[in-house]
């Protein structure tokens, strides 16, 4: 430890909320691997590494303290010539903060309590967690080493505060889930708290999927010029060494520097890690997808053969009288080129059944939506049975425009326990559509080119129905995530009667998403735990701009 060069470990590694059991055993794997093959000084585990994150109401629970506290022992007594940084939750004195405690030697050496809680966006740590107020500096070897945990490091101040207290370099653990574009802003974080402070950053960051959230690992070191010195891939668990070396101009870092992907290929691997460890960490053994011949079951499909295999995804083709034969083969092609199985089980017995069951109720009356929607609820069921049957989860497959719009059946095509695509627009469907087939040709062109329909009335399309998606994508995008009111919105080209019934369209269905089952966030406002508005709500926008005519 009184060398001149410092080794660490990056612990980036994939942990399960509650399984206080599993995620010890896996610390304490990775904590003798390092030692005694890595030959690390101090091996960095991510936020709340040992219930795993966000715990949310598990932290009200006593008997979940106690086992952390049990793990803490068993860390503690595994760190013999080695250091160990992890992430847990502290009982203490009536409060519970979010702390990191070193450990080395067998003994608690110290502990850092977070002192910047975030209540936003998907977090809400102020209902659970009591802020820190003192800094940390440890010994790693020779450098003086500051402890921070994730939301520290966005404020510079705490890093300064390092900086004051005799620091060299700053350590943060984090469990910072992915969104798209994620990575630049926390680079740009890094960067504003190193130029504030001067001190280069070690950044270990948590890996895998926990219901809505994705965590996209990507740790890094920034240098304290705020260059990324070093880069871990992303969406993959791993150990990641870094070897640290004083020279006369400061810290130098070397190690691992793995190539970075793009958004597209960012936005997949996101999808399928979600998938994968919702369907393994919930125990199921494996899921069921209704394959309607569309791009959006297509793209479902492909993202869940990648996750788990193609021997667990079973595919259910379910015509009804307005199914294209173009539909059934496309379905039964994918379902091939992918090697699962695909069952075809026709909807129109049901669908008669149910309609002569409400002849008398309905009679004297017009046939519209209502008939439609049976159809897409004998679909749900028939999915949902199969899940029953064999212990599938049944994978919706509607998108994030339209579950914003309506554009779904209720115990229909919304029926399921998991929804990959629920925060990706239509318009993004396409294009990850299009980067799955350069990897290998799963979705038939046809599938891909075809104008999208519902089938469920005579040559029917979504465009009879809502704007063009490339229309109504970016409204969309304004209205949700940006909280731009209509008359904002028109005046970056749209018109405003169009953006009008958007938005109506938008605010009267919030009864639908939040029946909606949970999925993979990929946005910075996904509907959720994201962005909460109230069922009941009188609240309207202005929609016309005062003193002039409407558009």
């Amino acid at each position: 430890m009184a060398s001149a060069q410092v080794r660490l470990g990056l612990a980036q590694l994939n942990f399960c909320v509650g399984d206080i059991g599993g995620n010890t055993k896996k610390i304490l794997e990775a904590v003798a691997r390092a030692r005694n093959k890595d030959r690390v000084d101090l091996i960095a585990f991510p936020e709340l590494a040992i219930t795993g994150y966000p715990p949310e109401d598990l932290l009200f629970r006593p008997e979940l303290h106690r086992r952390v506290e049990h793990a803490l022992s068993s860390i503690t007594a595994a760190s013999s010539g080695i250091m160990v940084a992890v992430g847990h939750p502290e009982s203490h004195s009536g409060n519970i903060f979010n702390t990191c405690s070193i450990l080395g030697d067998g003994r608690l050496i110290a502990r850092y309590r977070k002192q910047r809680l975030p209540n936003y966006a998907v977090f809400d740590e102020k209902r659970y967690f009591s802020a820190g107020t003192d800094c940390c500096i440890v010994d790693i070897g020779t450098i003086r080493t500051s402890i921070s945990i994730c939301e520290d490091i966005w404020e510079p101040q705490v890093a300064t505060a390092a900086r004051e207290a005799g620091a060299e370099m700053i350590l943060n653990l984090n469990a910072s889930p992915y969104r798209i574009g994620k990575r630049a802003a926390r680079l740009s974080a890094l960067q504003a708290a190193t130029s504030a402070s001067e001190l280069p950053i070690v950044y270990v960051n948590l890996c895998g999927g926990q219901d809505e959230l994705v965590f996209d690992g990507g740790s890094l070191v920034v240098d304290a010029s705020g260059k990324a010195a070093i880069n871990v891939q992303e969406f993959a668990e791993t150990v990641a060494i870094v070897d640290i070396k004083r020279t006369k101009t400061g810290l130098a870092f070397r190690g691992q520097n793995d190539k970075l992907t793009k958004d597209a290929e960012n936005v997949y691997k996101a999808l399928v890690l979600g998938v994968r460890d919702y369907v393994a960490k919930n125990n199921f053994p494996g899921a069921v997808i209704g394959l309607s011949g569309g791009i959006d079951s297509a793209l479902t499909l492909a993202i869940a053969v990648d996750a788990i295999g193609p021997e667990r995804v079973r595919a259910i083709s379910m015509p009804s009288r307005y199914t294209a034969q173009m539909s059934i083969d496309d379905a039964l092609e994918q379902a091939q080129r992918h090697g699962c199985r695909c069952d075809v089980v026709s909807i129109e017995q049901p669908f008669t059944a149910f309609g002569s069951a409400l002849a008398k109720i309905f009679q004297k009356t017009d046939k519209d939506i209502s008939e439609e929607n049976i159809q897409a609820r004998c679909r749900g069921l028939i999915l949902m049975a199969v899940s029953n049957k064999f212990g599938q989860v049944v994978l919706a497959t509607g998108n994030k425009s339209e579950m914003s719009v309506g554009y779904a059946t209720l115990y229909g095509d919304m029926a399921g326990g998991f929804a990959p695509l629920k925060d990706v627009p239509k318009t993004l469907v396409y294009e990850l559509s299009k980067w799955r087939n350069q990897r290998s040709e799963v979705i038939p062109t046809r599938v891909i080119n075809r104008p999208p329909t519902a089938e469920l009335a005579p040559d029917q399309r979504d465009i009879d129905n809502l704007p063009a998606y490339d229309i109504l994508d970016p409204i969309l995008e304004e209205y949700i995530e940006n909280d731009l009111t209509p008359i904002q919105i028109a005046k970056k080209g749209f018109s405003l009667n169009t953006v009008q019934r958007v938005a109506k369209m938008v605010d009267r269905n919030e009864f639908k998403r939040r029946q909606a089952a949970p999925g993979v966030r990929i946005s910075k406002r996904s509907f959720g735990r994201d962005r909460r508005f109230p069922i009941t709500s009188r609240y309207q926008e202005q929609t016309t701009v005062p003193g002039s005519s409407e558009d």
